[in-house]
Order: structure tokens, then C-alpha cells, then sequence
């Protein structure tokens, strides 16, 4: 028996939101300003995706570059905007000046939430603890999903630290999904399928003109039929 894998596209705007619904991405992650590696797109961007598109989407709350939370009350108000626009899922991620998370600031933030689900991103991979990370962050609501490559490099140096934590599932702090994305390519996919791992997270790799470029409904597609031809090669 295979399971689909859950394939996630960073999206910037509704075209690329429709690009990816039709190559095949199961969510969506919405962000603006990718020079500053993705913040928060405003309410009226969401609602003009939500409006072109029916699968998930996932907003950043991130409003500058790094991982430190920065103005939390101003976080709190745009989470607010953005569940009064229809957003229901969210990424996040703060850490302190000492490379730990930032607890408060991410309760504060989760709070506003409201119960909504939520993945931390990639903040874990310049954690200076991760397990300790994970352990902090283990019972808060909402919470089901770490976006990691597995190292601030990419999948390349992470990928042992990412089989390792995939064999680690169920333990306190590990209950969550592992959505691996981060210099990520197809020649990963088999060996992290075969961990049981199976949600992956492309940006640059769904835009073959780069950045400056919309996704490509092709380029995704790609990755749909690649994913799901590994998927049924791997034993279940």
C-alpha cells in the first residue's frame, strides 16, 4: 500500500497559487519578499488566493529578515487580520539571541492563533538545541509540522539529522510531521520516503526562471509524478 506524499509550494501571489493547485501541490505556503527568505503577504493577498485556489495555505508571520520575533504586539494584530481575512493555518518560528526558541513570543503569537494548526519553520535548523527545541514546543496547540532541512545548509548536510529524527517518531517532541525542504531535490526523496518521512517543501525548485519568476505548473508537476512514482516504489 502507498501513501500519497504531501507535496508544499511557496506561493507569492494567485498565480503562482493557481500554477501550483494544478501541478499537483497539496498546500500551499504564502509569503512576500523573498529576499528576506518570506514575511507575512498582507490580508488582501490571501483573500485573493484563497479566492483562486481550494487546497490549504499555510500564511508566514515573519516580519523581517532573521528569526528573532521583533514587534510580538504588532505580530499578534496581523495573525488577527489575517484570521479575520479566512487564513486557518499559519508558519512561524523565533528564536532568542542565544540561538534558543523564543517561547513567549511564540505562545504569544500561538494564542492569537486560536487553536489554528501551524508548522515552525526552519528556524529549527539554526536552533542551537533542537531536541530541546522540539521538547519546549511539544504541547502547544496547533503545532503539527516542522519545516526543516535538517541544517542551516540545506538537505545535503541535514539529511542524517533528519533520518534521525524520523526514527525518533513518537517520542516526547517528535510527534509532529517533518516536512523537509531546504536545498531539497529529487534525488532525496527516495531515501527519506524510505524513513517514513513523506511531505516535502519546494520554493526555487517550482520556478525555473528563478525568483523573479512566476511557478510553473510544470515544474510542479514534476515533482507531483516524481513523489508519487517514489512513493509507490517504496515499500509501506
Amino acid at each position: 500500500m502507498s501513501t500519497r506524499a504531501v507535496l508544499e509550494v511557496i506561493a507569492l501571489d494567485a498565480g503562482d497559487a493557481v500554477a501550483a493547485q494544478a501541478g499537483g501541490a497539496d498546500r500551499l505556503e504564502l509569503v512576500t519578499d523573498m529576499a528576506a527568505d518570506g514575511l507575512t503577504p498582507s490580508p488582501r493577498t490571501f483573500a485573493a488566493i484563497r479566492a483562486a485556489v481550494d487546497i490549504d495555505l499555510r500564511v508566514m508571520l515573519r516580519l523581517a529578515d532573521g528569526f528573532a520575533a521583533g514587534d510580538v504586539d504588532r505580530l499578534t494584530g496581523v495573525a488577527g487580520e489575517l484570521r479575520g481575512a479566512g487564513a486557518d493555518q499559519f508558519v512561524l518560528g523565533f528564536l532568542d539571541a542565544g540561538g534558543g526558541v523564543d517561547l513567549d513570543a511564540v505562545e504569544r503569537v500561538v494564542a492569537a492563533l486560536d487553536g489554528c494548526r501551524w508548522t515552525f519553520h526552519r528556524a529549527i535548523d539554526r536552533a542551537a538545541d533542537r531536541d530541546a527545541l522540539r521538547k519546549e514546543l511539544a504541547d502547544l496547540p496547533g503545532l503539527d509540522t516542522y519545516l526543516t532541512a535538517g541544517a542551516a545548509e540545506g538537505v545535503d548536510e541535514g539529511l542524517p539529522t533528519l533520518l534521525a529524527e524520523a526514527g525518533r517518531r513518537g517520542e516526547p517532541g517528535y510527534g509532529q510531521t517533518l516536512l523537509v525542504g531546504g536545498g531539497l531535490r529529487l534525488s532525496h526523496v527516495p531515501e527519506l520516503l524510505s524513513a517514513g518521512i513523506n511531505a516535502f517543501h519546494i520554493g526555487g525548485a517550482a520556478r525555473p526562471a528563478g525568483w523573479d519568476g512566476a511557478v510553473s505548473e510544470d515544474a510542479v508537476r514534476s515533482w507531483r509524478r516524481l513523489l508519487d512514482e517514489a512513493g509507490v516504489a517504496v515499500p509501506r
